[in-house]
């Protein structure tokens, strides 16, 4: 068995077929989802931006002024602390999330087409299972939709 291997082949399956379903935007699934979580969360400082996408901090800042040039983000400083970069979807960036909605949920869908809606359903909850019990070794906390960072939970239990 080779689970990595596999891993990475669904992952670039998906990265593909959603090339292929929002070309007419050139938008990366980084980038996508660096506007999507700006669009719910709002104004974000870079480090808890890419705490709440999983991704390193040197990823998000190479990739926010690509997204500033294309004017889908404005960048500011913090006032509490010149250090702290703050980033949030411009009106710009809204209507493109807008409008790519329906083709990222093609690409989604299409990426697990093959599977019946059971299968899905367990496909997907397997999949949560190995990325939480697997968070430890990860470099970023993990934050899946509609939690909290599983390290801030450990936090907590161990201040218990």
């Amino acid at each position: 068995m080779r689970p990595g291997f596999l891993i990475r082949r669904v992952h670039q399956i998906h990265t593909f077929l959603f090339g292929e379903e929002t070309s007419a935007h050139n938008i990366t699934p980084v980038q996508y989802s660096l506007l999507t979580t700006l669009e719910t969360h709002g104004e974000m400082d870079q480090n808890s931006l890419a705490i709440e996408v999983g991704l390193e901090r040197s990823s998000v800042a190479e990739v926010i002024p690509r997204l500033s040039a294309r004017g889908l983000v404005s960048r500011s400083q913090a006032a509490h602390d010149k250090r702290m970069r703050l980033v949030k979807l411009t009106p710009a960036g809204r209507r493109l999330v807008k409008k790519m909605a329906s083709a990222v949920q093609r690409a989604h869908d299409r990426t697990i087409e093959h599977l019946s809606p059971d299968e899905r359903d367990v496909f997907m909850l397997h999949l949560i299972r190995l990325v939480e019990a697997n968070h430890a070794d990860n470099l970023v906390p993990l934050r899946l939709p509609g939690t909290q960072a599983i390290e801030d939970d450990a936090a907590s239990a161990d201040a218990a």
